[in-house]
């Protein structure tokens, strides 16, 4: 599943280069990130059958499309943004898995029960 969703998104950059031959780069931008999005979207739909985890998903593509969009159109500040992008997701991440206990034995508890 990992496998067909990173061929997915290198999808995104191979439909980018075709299409951007004979659109203008925006319009090959979002016809690409829209067709990934879609294709990604469906593929968890169909693998976790609950809606809720598709529309996060598909909000996170969205998010992050949209993002390295803006970072391609800000030639002077696209380090800082993107600098300033990637610390906010590290913070999310730790905020998010903060309660993890990454180091607890599941099968020692199964034992004890």
């Amino acid at each position: 599943q990992y496998l067909l969703i990173g061929f997915g998104i290198v999808l995104f950059y191979i439909l980018l280069l075709s299409i951007s031959e004979h659109l203008n780069f925006d319009g090959a931008y979002w016809i690409s990130c829209s067709a990934v999005m879609i294709l990604i979207s469906l593929y968890t739909q169909s693998m976790f059958r609950r809606i809720k985890i598709t529309l996060l998903i598909a909000t996170i593509l969205t998010t992050l499309y949209i993002f390295f969009y803006s970072l391609l159109q800000l030639q002077d500040y696209s380090l800082l943004m993107g600098s300033i992008g990637l610390f906010i997701i590290l913070a999310i991440t730790m905020y998010m898995t903060r309660n993890i206990d990454w180091y607890k034995d599941e099968s020692v508890k199964e034992i004890q029960d």
